[in-house]
């Protein structure tokens, strides 16, 4: 009975094995995060970004006049993601009246 058992998932690696192989072989597109360094000659770049007034106000949404020089980079951030511009957690830690009634 163990041997019958041992042979059953022997055959169950190799079905298994074989199944990863045939489709690794297949030709996938570009997988993110496999090579976060590379990226591929297809994918689309943003070579001119200039932020709209919208983008600014929300990106200072909660901040009080005068702005402090501490926020100075929002000047470079280009298109590139910051969660610093998105409503983040609600309660006691909303300390920018992201989530507070207008």
């Amino acid at each position: 009975m163990i041997r019958e058992f041992a042979l059953k998932g022997t055959a169950a690696v190799i079905a298994m094995a074989l199944c990863v192989t045939s489709a690794a072989a297949e030709k996938t597109s570009f997988i993110a995060g496999t090579a976060p360094s590379a990226r591929p000659a297809e994918a689309p770049q943003i070579t001119v970004f200039t932020p709209a007034p919208e983008w600014r106000a929300q990106a200072l949404h909660g901040v009080a006049q005068p702005y402090p020089p501490s926020l100075s980079w929002l000047d470079d951030q280009g298109a590139w993601f910051t969660p610093f511009i998105h409503p983040g957690m609600t309660g006691p830690y909303d300390i920018r009246g992201w989530h507070s009634p207008q």
